[in-house]
């Protein structure tokens, strides 16, 4: 059985929006792949539009998640890359998130911005670890 602990530790500062450290025993750990904005079919979902774009990488990653058995309650561990990142669109990519990570228990989580991703066209890409029973 997958045992994770959520640490905050004294000294630091209590982000709220993610969890500086955690822990995990037992359990699978899944690493998944960084995904983007692609639909079923490969296309492009949302050119242009960074919220329509997040939404479809959650999607995606939620489908990795449940493809492996797992939920967004098993993450552990996020990486977001966005390109051409300004700060003002933090506040929007956190609410997106705060929709399908524990608010109790986020996950460990990186936000980078990045000149550009893989394909054209990309404008978010998020790969995760989780840890599952």
């Amino acid at each position: 059985m997958a045992q994770k602990k959520f640490i905050n530790p004294d000294g630091m500062a209590r982000p709220g929006a993610y969890t500086p450290v955690v822990t995990a025993q037992g359990g699978r750990t899944l690493y998944i792949a960084g995904q983007v904005s692609l639909n079923e079919k490969g296309e492009l979902v949302g050119r242009g539009d960074l919220m329509t774009q997040a939404e479809q990488v959650w999607r995606n990653v939620g489908l990795a998640l449940k493809g492996a058995g797992a939920t967004f309650e098993d993450l552990v561990k996020i990486n977001v890359y966005v390109v051409d990142y300004k700060p003002e669109y933090r506040d929007m990519l956190h609410k997106m998130r705060l929709r399908h990570v524990s608010k109790d228990h986020p996950p460990a989580s990186t936000l980078v911005g990045v000149q550009a991703l893989a394909r054209e066209g990309f404008l978010i890409e998020i790969e995760a670890i989780a840890v599952a029973d």
